[in-house]
């Protein structure tokens, strides 16, 4: 047995291997690798990218939310300014309304005092006109004392 002839065939066999592999294996591991790189760094790159964006989105978005609130603040505040409108009209409208309802009612009111008066010295008319009857003793003509009467109503 001798070492030294294994061992050449082995070193040959080895170099055969090392040439086979550079050769035919190592171009195509090697061109394995560089497409991982490849597209690990681009994989790396639309990561980025699209934390940028998201980045961008999010602001967007916040600026489109403080727009938002601010419009949803304006239509508030409008809705605010004509519901007081509303109110003050109805307010002015009810004012009116009470100003008419009082000025009617004290025309109804004077009117009524003026009826009362009028009855009241139609009553007294009558008294006086019974009273002098009843002193006299004999009954008054009511058409021929008519001036006094309304002498008597009229002081009255």
């Amino acid at each position: 047995m001798n070492i030294n002839l294994t061992f050449l065939g082995q070193m040959v066999s080895f170099a055969i291997l090392v040439w086979f592999t550079t050769k035919f294996i190592w171009p195509q591991l090697n061109a394995a690798i560089e497409e991982r790189q490849k597209k690990v760094a681009e994989g790396l790159a639309a990561a980025e990218k699209a934390r940028a964006e998201l980045k961008d989105a999010d602001a967007k978005v916040a600026l489109e939310i403080k727009q938002a609130r601010q419009q949803a603040a304006e239509i508030i505040e409008r809705a605010q300014q004509q519901a007081n409108q509303i109110v003050d009209k109805a307010r002015e409208d009810a004012v009116a309304e009470t100003a008419r309802l009082k000025a009617a009612a004290t025309e109804e009111v004077a009117s009524m005092q003026q009826r009362a008066r009028e009855e009241l010295r139609g009553w007294v008319g009558r008294l006086a006109v019974q009273g002098a009857e009843k002193i006299v003793q004999r009954e008054v003509d009511a058409s021929a004392h008519k001036a006094m009467l309304d002498q008597l109503v009229a002081e009255i």
